[in-house]
């Protein structure tokens, strides 16, 4: 049996485009898609009540349309409740102000576009610490197999669909289950240390800013980079800037003045102006700014899995 709401957004809202970075990677067993970029969303979600499983899609009525979601499982009511956050309600992209025309078209470029909140941090938190100093691919995989292999299948009728294991679960995965998805002792070791301390982590979806980054990087071998990533999606923080990015200073710099080897202090001097909003102006940078020519072969993709 499931539960049903609607949401009607103020205004234009863009559903996969403001969805989407909570999809880790193209396989991700908790986020799957339907009937191309315009279907519906699903999503597997652990809540405090139990596992719960989420579709949402646009109904036509009118200008800027209708959300449709639809719940299953023991979460389900209090996945409904948060819904509107979900999807970005309390999110004002009327705060922000472009200082550069490359922000000013992608802003007006995407007037649906949303920071989405789910209130959840270590959903979050897991696939960001896997995601530390690899390449996309390697994390990806690793959450995939983790989720298929511990998680459990999501409420409802999607047939794939998975939902992350249980704290407690995630710490009984032995060592050598770690090594065979190719996480090495550092990051698998930063995720134990978050789990033991899963209900401090999960207060920080209730802190300001600044409190919420500290609760975060208070755990060994969780860092700003970690952090920001984390609360952009659990917080929808619109000035949760990344730090200790491989590429997005050299992006940022390339689109705002055409240096290719922009840093992290240039970057966050470059996004002063945005104080308050630097996250939403990074996003809006990668939408909306030049392509900057590749000079250099890819980051190696290493395994350390067993053959």
């Amino acid at each position: 049996m499931s539960l049903t709401r609607t949401w009607v957004p103020p205004g234009p809202y863009d559903l996969h485009g403001s969805l989407s970075v909570l999809c880790r990677g193209p396989h991700d067993p908790t986020y799957r898609t339907e009937g191309g970029p315009g279907g519906a969303v699903w999503r597997g979600t652990r809540t405090p009540d139990g596992p719960a499983a989420l579709r949402v899609h646009m109904r036509r009525g009118g200008t800027d349309g209708v959300v449709h979601a639809e719940a299953w499982g023991p979460g389900a009511e209090r996945l409904l409740d948060g819904l509107p956050a979900l999807l970005g309600a309390e999110d004002d992209p009327a705060a922000f102000v472009p200082h550069h025309e490359v922000t000013r078209r992608a802003h007006r470029r995407n007037p649906g576009l949303r920071l989405i909140r789910t209130g959840r941090v270590l959903e979050s938190l897991i696939p960001s610490v896997l995601e530390q100093k690899i390449t996309a691919e390697e994390a990806y995989r690793a959450w995939r197999l983790l989720v298929r292999r511990f998680g459990e299948r999501a409420p409802g009728p999607h047939p794939e669909l998975r939902v992350m294991p249980h704290p407690r679960d995630w710490l009984r995965i032995p060592s050598w289950e770690w090594h065979r998805a190719g996480v090495d002792q550092k990051r698998s070791a930063a995720i134990l240390r978050a789990l033991q301390r899963a209900s401090r982590m999960e207060e920080a979806a209730r802190l300001p800013l600044d409190a919420a980054l500290a609760r975060l990087q208070a755990i060994p071998g969780i860092g700003p980079w970690t952090a920001a990533e984390v609360l952009q999606r659990s917080n929808g923080e619109p000035d949760a800037v990344t730090v200790g990015d491989l590429h997005l200073p050299r992006l940022v710099g390339y689109a705002l003045t055409g240096d290719r080897g922009t840093d992290d202090d240039g970057m966050l001097e470059l996004l002063a102006p945005y104080e308050g909003q630097r996250h939403r102006a990074s996003r809006l940078i990668l939408l909306g700014g030049p392509r900057m020519p590749r000079r250099q072969p890819r980051f190696p993709v290493g395994n350390i899995a067993p053959l």
